[in-house]
C-alpha cells in the first residue's frame, strides 16, 4: 500500500477497521509472535534539559542513580536465566559515561551473552566515531527517538537543539550497520493530525528497523506540567498507520501506553505492535527513572512482569517469543547488501 492510501485510511476509517488492517499485516509478516526485550534503565543522570522530561537536568527533585558495571552484568545474567535474548540498556544523556567505559561494558556483556543475543543501547546523541566504537565492541542496535518532525517544536522542546543534527545521528547509525530504532511522542502541545502523519512519514523515510511511540504525559516538575496528555485512541491509530507504512518494522507496545490505560499495551498489540519491553531494572532504582508520572510496573521485578505479560499477550490471541527477533526490515537490508 502506498503512503497516500495509508494516510487516507488514517484520516477517514474508524479505529477498529484501521486496527484490523494493521493487525492483519502484522500476522502476515510476524505471525502471532510478540518479541520480548529486557529493558535496563542503568542511569537517570542527564545533561539535557528537555521541557517534557522528568529526568531533565533542571529537575532538582529527581533522585539520581547510576548502576555499577557489576549491577548491570548481574541483571543481564538474571535476564539470560529468564531466556531473554535481547537487552536494551537505556540512560539519560549521561556524559559521565564516556564512550570508552560504555564500550568496555558492552564488550563485557557480549562476552557473557554471545552472538545469539542482541545488545541495544539508548543513550542519546553521539558523533559517528563514538557510535563506531560501540559497534566495534559488540553493540547490535541503537535507539534514539526524534520525538517530533516539526523543526520549530523540536527546537522549543529541546531548548535550541537541532532536529537535523538528531536525524544525522540516526543516519550515521544506519550507515555503520546498526539495527536502528527511533520514534516520537503523540499528543505534544500544539500537535495536529498533519504533525503525526509527518512523524510517521519521517519514520518511513529513515527506513527505521524499530519504531517506539507513546503518549505525551505531563510531569509536575517540568514546564509542560499544565498541558493535556496524549489520548489512547490517537496512539492506537498512529500505531496502525506505522504498521501500514512500514510492514516489516518492529513496533513495541510501550509502557507509556500501558500507563494511560490498563489495557493499553494489549490494544496496541492488536493494531500493529509486535514487541514488549518488560523493565528488568533492579526494583530499588525503578521509581527514580520517572520520565512521566503514573508509570506502571515500578514495584515488581521485571521477571515478575514477564510472567504477567505472557497472560496479557495470550488474551489477544498471540504468544511471547524469546527469539533474538531482528526486524524483517533489517534482515531484508542485509540480504540486499550481500547481493550488491
Amino acid at each position: 500500500m502506498d503512503s497516500k492510501e495509508a494516510i487516507y485510511l488514517y484520516k477517514s476509517v474508524p479505529t477498529e477497521e484501521l486496527s484490523k488492517l494493521a493487525n492483519d499485516i502484522t500476522l502476515k509478516n510476524y505471525s502471532d509472535k510478540i518479541f520480548v526485550r529486557g529493558l535496563l534503565e542503568f542511569s537517570n543522570y542527564c545533561g539535557m534539559d528537555c521541557l517534557y522530561c522528568g529526568i531533565r537536568k533542571s529537575n532538582s527533585k529527581a533522585v539520581r542513580y547510576r548502576l555499577t558495571d557489576e549491577e548491570i552484568i548481574e541483571t543481564i545474567k538474571f535476564g539470560l536465566d529468564a531466556n531473554i535474548k535481547t537487552f536494551v540498556l537505556q540512560s539519560g544523556e549521561d556524559y559521565n559515561y564516556n564512550v570508552k567505559e560504555l564500550s568496555k561494558l558492552v564488550y563485557k556483556i557480549k562476552k557473557i551473552t554471545g552472538s545469539e543475543t542482541a545488545i541495544t543501547l539508548s543513550c542519546g546523541l553521539m558523533n559517528k566515531e563514538r557510535y563506531k566504537e560501540l559497534k566495534d565492541n559488540g553493540c547490535d542496535r541503537y535507539l534514539m527517538r526524534f520525538e517530533t518532525s516539526d523543526e520549530n517544536v523540536y527546537s522549543y522542546l529541546k531548548k535550541g537543539q537541532s532536529l537535523k543534527t538528531r536525524i544525522q545521528g540516526l543516519e550515521n547509525l544506519k550507515n555503520l550497520g546498526f539495527e536502528v530504532g527511533s520514534g516520537f511522542m503523540v499528543g505534544l502541545p500544539g500537535e495536529t493530525i498533519e504533525t503525526r502523519i509527518n512523524n510517521a512519514l519521517l519514520c518511513k523515510e529513515l527506513e527505521l528497523d524499530m519504531i517506539g511511540i507513546g503518549p505525551f504525559i505531563p510531569h509536575d516538575e517540568t514546564p509542560l506540567k499544565e498541558e493535556d496528555s496524549g489520548s489512547l485512541d490517537t496512539i492506537l491509530r498512529t500505531t496502525a498507520l506505522l504498521r501500514i507504512l512500514l510492514p516489516y518494522t518492529n513496533i513495541p507496545a510501550t509502557t507509556a501506553t500501558g500507563s494511560i490505560d490498563a489495557l493499553g499495551r494489549e490494544k496496541a498489540l492488536s493494531c500493529g505492535a509486535n514487541v514488549l519491553m518488560p523493565n528488568i531494572t533492579p526494583t530499588k532504582y525503578k521509581k527514580n527513572y520517572l520520565l512521566y508520572p503514573g508509570k506502571i510496573c515500578l514495584e515488581e521485578s521485571g521477571f515478575e512482569c514477564i510472567s504477567c505479560l505472557s497472560g496479557r499477550v495470550e488474551s489477544v490471541g498471540k504468544k511471547i517469543s524469546y527469539e533474538k527477533g531482528n526486524s524483517l526490515s533489517y534482515s531484508i537490508k542485509k540480504i540486499r547488501e550481500k547481493r550488491q
